[in-house]
């Protein structure tokens, strides 16, 4: 897969995917994070991408032209989707991660300052997504928090592919617990079971915590996953 990312602060971007899954993935030939740099499609000496905006009021304003000239500048690979990242998009989830991971290509773009000039929003066949109901600096952590999420689904990316099918949200459930040695510590000890080597009571046993910890930390998802 190809992440295309429009970016004013692209070592964000680099420095994140340099590391951890993103990183063995690029280094597998799993993904592809390629950043692109408004300020580089700029034509004046200070290369600004932002005014004050028409009508008045406090903060600067994304302008449309080194946007979208940034943006009409990627390579397109098969099928895409682009991205606006907002708090005014769908909220993302792992249901949005799993749709977006059969995609060729991503192509996010990243907001600062007071927001984007509305025309930007009116891409075509733009979509835009927010990570919640609360406000970040920049799209920057949005696109790095799917960036992972998507990556994580794809064939290789995590050495064991069936391991994405007993992770949160895979069934609309939390994920069961998990214990490590020691056996015993401070008192508190592994579940009994987890040592059987029986593995259907372990699969029964982890279904049913998975269930139970969903129900009591977040009832919502209980209430979806009853229906």
């Amino acid at each position: 897969m190809k992440f295309d990312i429009i970016t004013l602060f692209p070592d964000i971007i680099k420095n994140y995917c340099s590391f951890s899954i993103p990183g063995r993935a690029q280094k597998q030939g799993i993904i592809s994070v390629n950043t692109v740099n408004p300020r580089d499609f700029t034509h004046d000496v200070h290369k600004k991408v932002d005014d004050t905006p028409y009508g008045g009021g406090t903060g600067m304003v994304l302008m449309c032209p080194p946007f979208y000239d940034a943006y009409e500048s990627i390579e397109r690979a098969g099928s895409f989707s682009a991205i606006l990242l907002t708090p005014q998009g769908e909220t993302f989830n792992q249901k949005k991660a799993e749709q977006l991971s059969h995609k060729d290509q991503l192509i996010m773009i990243c907001g600062h300052y007071e927001g984007f000039d509305e025309r930007i929003r009116e891409i075509p066949g733009i979509i835009e997504i927010s990570l919640g109901d609360f406000i970040l600096t920049g799209g920057e952590l949005a696109s790095l928090c799917i960036i992972d999420a998507v990556t994580r689904l794809l064939p290789g990316a995590l050495g064991k592919d069936d391991s994405v099918l007993e992770e949160s949200f895979s069934e609309g459930l939390l994920e069961y617990p998990h214990y490590t040695r020691p056996y015993d510590f401070r008192g508190k000890k592994v579940p009994d079971v987890l040592l059987s080597g029986n593995h259907k009571e372990i699969a029964n046993w982890r279904r049913e915590q998975a269930i139970l910890r969903t129900k009591q930390k977040r009832p919502d998802l209980f209430e979806k996953y009853s229906d």
